[in-house]
């Protein structure tokens, strides 16, 4: 299990994830998740969809907690942003994947990135396939635009 889908998974966690260590922690928690609950796992539908939606299930769980700690330190120390973009620099597709929101990124790296099909993310993500298809072809927009490509 871990050997056929480790780098696709890693992949697609780093691509959403602040940092490479919140990744593989994720990684491997949905790893661990999903061992622990291979029973769970209906034989009759796709493994990879499966795995991939505990992964984005951990990334959400783990964004809801970041938040509630920020809102907390927040609440405690208010904390002022210093930090102001060098409008100079040039984008790169990381950056304008990290642009997006998570739903829409995580649905344009599973399609584009991970060769989902559009079920396989709309299964993914417990998502409707409808709102797969709307969120990847508005990122797109939103990717050329960020990187600066002419659209038709």
């Amino acid at each position: 299990m871990v050997a056929a889908h480790q780098a696709a998974l890693r992949a697609f966690l780093r691509r959403l994830c602040v940092n490479a260590a919140e990744a593989d922690d994720l990684a491997q928690d949905s790893f661990v998740f999903a061992w622990e609950n291979i029973a769970r796992f209906d034989p009759a539908r796709a493994f990879r969809p499966w795995l991939f939606a505990i992964a984005w299930r951990k990334y959400r769980q783990s964004k809801r907690s970041w938040l509630r700690r920020l809102r907390r330190e927040q609440a405690a120390a208010p904390v002022e942003d210093s930090f102001t973009p060098d409008p100079g620099l040039h984008l790169d597709l990381d950056a304008a994947l990290k642009d997006l929101p998570p739903e829409p990124r995580a649905a344009v790296l599973l399609c584009l990135g991970c060769d989902f099909s559009h079920a396989e993310a709309a299964q993914a993500l417990e998502i409707p396939l409808g709102t797969v298809k709307s969120h990847i072809a508005r990122a797109r927009l939103a990717l050329q635009t960020a990187l600066g490509e002419a659209h038709a």
